[in-house]
């Protein structure tokens, strides 16, 4: 069973769970964003959004770009430009059998 957590323990313990899922996939630029899409249904323009969604929610603007830097580690065209390749036909095809329906 787990241990009973003070609330700012367990928001502590959640932030630093999430920055190291960011530095990971920082570190796993070879990881396409379709990629993660097809297989785990998130990818980092997801997390960008969710942490702008939570800024806003608690009165702190955040425009896309930013929260993309702050995921991304750099502006989001510099990274695309090192580091995504092009969709392959069987990636594009994956993701729309797969894609989230809003």
């Amino acid at each position: 069973m787990a241990p009973a957590l003070t609330k700012q323990q367990q928001t502590e313990f959640e932030a630093a769970a999430f920055r190291r899922l960011v530095e990971h996939l920082r570190e796993r630029s070879d990881v396409q964003n379709i990629d993660l899409m097809n297989l785990a249904g998130f990818c980092r323009n997801c997390l960008s959004n969710w942490y702008r969604e939570a800024a806003e929610a608690d009165g702190v603007p955040l425009s896309k770009d930013e929260s993309r830097e702050i995921v991304y580690g750099m502006p989001y065209d510099d990274w695309k430009n090192l580091h995504q390749n092009n969709a392959s036909a069987e990636q594009k095809a994956a993701f729309e059998l797969n894609k989230p329906h809003k």
